[in-house]
């Protein structure tokens, strides 16, 4: 398999010395390049032959070099016997069918005062100056001390879930839908739930894990998790509800996962060949499945696995 820089053959970080500018006025590339791996414990380092090498410069002044080398395809991880439905959201990033939070940090919002700052100071210089490039270099630096602060941690949460999981169920957000509304179009980019569902699908077949994506209009948040009972509307300030039926006292989240995760052992049940679930593609196949024609039969299928305790 093919795996680009920023990680050797055991998946640890490389390291790789960002690259001056004033030291890359011709840029030579050898083709055969020397990092450090640990496939022992032991630091040793080994020769690559690299297919593609790429070597950027990003607006913040900073170069890195990029490289794709053939690499084992790592083992499967052991079985847990364990599966978990994952509700995504803004005042939590995510909230797992066991009870567990995962708090969102809003790394951008923290950086958002100094960020304005930059952009000002960036606004009154003139255009074509050096100092006005001076300032858009602060921009960009404060932009990628958030971009990177957001992946590390979404990495952290992913390959959490991917660990201690078999298998993992999310939902199928439209992400892009969502940012149109100008209100909440800055917190939900924010989230980067894209960037944690393409982590998941990458780490899940990596790993030899199950990724179940349900239908985005599967109503988990409406649905009782104990009775089936679905409500005719639930408003979104409501976070907490009483079922009608059973008189059962729901989280709203916690609700919404256990449901996504009853109906994703459905799915799985349904189709057990699949490595994933509903619109995702299929690794060697073009073939997308389609979540609208499954829906109807998620929601009545998954209830009875959340009576059994499973």
């Amino acid at each position: 398999m093919s795996r680009e820089a920023g990680q050797d053959c055991t998946g640890r970080a490389a390291c790789l010395r960002d690259l001056d500018s004033t030291e890359c006025n011709p840029v030579r590339v050898r083709t055969a390049f020397r990092c450090r791996a640990y496939p022992d414990q032991t630091q040793q380092a080994v020769a690559l032959d690299p297919a593609i090498v790429i070597v950027a410069r990003e607006p913040d002044g900073r170069w890195y070099v990029t490289f794709t080398v053939d690499a084992d395809t790592p083992a499967p991880l052991e079985r847990t016997s364990r599966t978990v439905g994952v509700d995504l959201g803004v005042k939590a990033l995510a909230v797992t069918s066991d009870g567990e939070r995962v708090g969102n940090p809003r790394h951008l919002e923290r950086r958002a005062k100094n960020l304005a700052r930059y952009q000002r100071r960036m606004a009154r210089c003139q255009n074509g100056s050096a100092n006005r490039a001076k300032a858009a270099a602060k921009v960009a630096r404060a932009h990628r001390k958030v971009r990177n602060a957001r992946a590390d941690f979404l990495h952290k949460v992913s390959i959490r879930l991917v660990r201690k999981h078999d298998v993992i169920v999310i939902e199928d957000l439209n992400v892009s839908g969502m940012v149109r509304n100008r209100h909440l179009a800055r917190a939900i980019s924010d989230c980067g739930w894209g960037e944690l569902r393409r982590q998941l699908v990458y780490k899940c077949e990596r790993y030899g894990r199950r990724l179940v994506v349900m239908d985005r209009w599967y109503p988990s948040s409406k649905t009782c998790s104990a009775c089936g009972h679905l409500l005719a509307e639930l408003s979104p300030s409501t976070r907490r509800w009483t079922c009608p039926s059973c008189r059962a006292r729901h989280d709203r989240d916690i609700n919404a996962a256990k449901n996504i995760l009853a109906a994703g052992l459905a799915v799985a049940r349904t189709f057990p060949g699949d490595a994933c679930g509903a619109d995702v593609r299929h690794s060697g196949s073009s073939r997308v499945r389609s979540a609208v024609k499954q829906e109807p039969q998620l929601a009545r299928a998954g209830i009875p696995v959340l009576r059994g305790g499973e």
